[in-house]
């Protein structure tokens, strides 16, 4: 199940209040969905990190009320509104922990404990193939979640990357590279690969540097930029994102582009027109739309039709625009 389909699903499920379980490997979003999908219906987000978690913190402490024990149920579980409780890394905790969790999933209630009318829970895991911490998640325990597979997929990263402004770099990178997104090799004992979650990361480096050198530090500090990126993505992936940077950075400004659409310089190879493409989807606006698109119609339809939906996408006023409108009707067939 690719990104879009679980964001559906989760939508489709959890108003049901059924326990879902989706397992993925580390770093392709699986937390992050489901953080999307609470703030999409703005219900509260409770994250608990079972792995984290004694057997007994889930059901609290005893103490005496009218000569009888009775327990308090620990501050973290919610007693009003509506939300999504959240146990994350459930397969991390040891099993008595995970056991602690039966009724509470599929009763919801923990000894005296009642989880509110408004509450579903999810959780979330990584499979033994990922030869991380994994406790084998009891059977009964399963028989009480829905359980829902995760994989990565490229479109869906792509558009979750421009809506949450990533590096133009990192997105047009990987689109001449999407092979790159997420390395599936769970045998390899290197501390850094490329994932979902590493590249977004590495978008962070790439702007931390951007603003120390616009604020005049660091200048030409290529090669410790280099390194952070290895320590982030792993060293094949950098050595390949390191000499797509240089063919990136040697391309004419945005600003440039914008100030002369009819001369600026226009790329010939492939992937410097994904390069300028991507950069230009990341800026235009309903004011700068016309002159982008004189200079993207210098280019192929793909790198025209790659921008604008870029920008679309980011920004919505560019769709009632002229331009949009224009460009809309004479490549309906691809657009679709």
């Amino acid at each position: 199940m690719k990104p879009s389909e679980l964001f559906e699903a989760l939508h489709a499920l959890i108003t049901e209040r059924v326990p879902l379980h989706i397992w993925g490997a580390c770093g392709v979003g699986k937390s992050q969905i489901v953080a999307q999908v609470a703030s999409d219906l703005d219900w509260q987000f409770l994250d608990i990190r079972a792995v984290q978690l004694d057997p007994v913190d889930l059901r609290g402490l005893p103490r005496i009320s009218a000569d009888q024990a009775e327990w308090v149920p620990p501050k973290f579980l919610p007693t009003s509104g509506k939300g999504i409780l959240f146990l994350d890394e459930l397969t991390a905790a040891p099993q008595m922990t995970q056991a602690g969790c039966y009724q509470l999933v599929l009763d919801r209630k923990l000894g005296e404990y009642h989880l509110p009318e408004g509450w579903v829970v999810v959780a979330a895991g990584n499979p033994a193939s990922e030869r991380g911490v994994h406790f084998s998640m009891p059977r009964p325990l399963r028989n009480r979640f829905v359980h829902l597979n995760l994989e990565p997929d490229f479109e869906d990263w792509c558009q979750w990357a421009v809506r949450a402004a990533l590096r133009p770099e990192i997105i047009a990178f990987l689109r001449f590279k999407p092979a790159l997104l997420h390395d599936a090799n769970a045998t390899s004992d290197v501390n850094a690969w490329p994932t979902p979650r590493s590249w977004e990361m590495a978008s962070n480096v790439l702007s931390g540097f951007a603003r120390r050198q616009k604020s005049g530090f660091f200048t030409g500090a290529t090669e410790i930029e280099a390194q952070l990126l290895e320590g982030t993505v792993g060293p094949a992936a950098t050595t390949e994102l390191v000499a797509f940077l240089r063919l990136f950075r040697d391309l004419p400004s945005i600003d440039e582009i914008l100030l002369n659409p009819d001369s600026a310089p226009l790329p010939g190879e492939p992937s410097a027109q994904i390069a300028i493409a991507t950069a230009l989807g990341r800026v235009l606006s309903d004011h700068s739309i016309a002159k982008g698109m004189r200079y993207l119609d210098r280019m192929p339809t793909e790198m025209r039709v790659l921008a604008i939906r870029d920008a679309a996408a980011r920004n919505r006023g560019i769709t009632h625009t002229r331009e949009f409108v224009r460009f809309g009707v004479d490549h309906a067939e691809v657009l679709e």
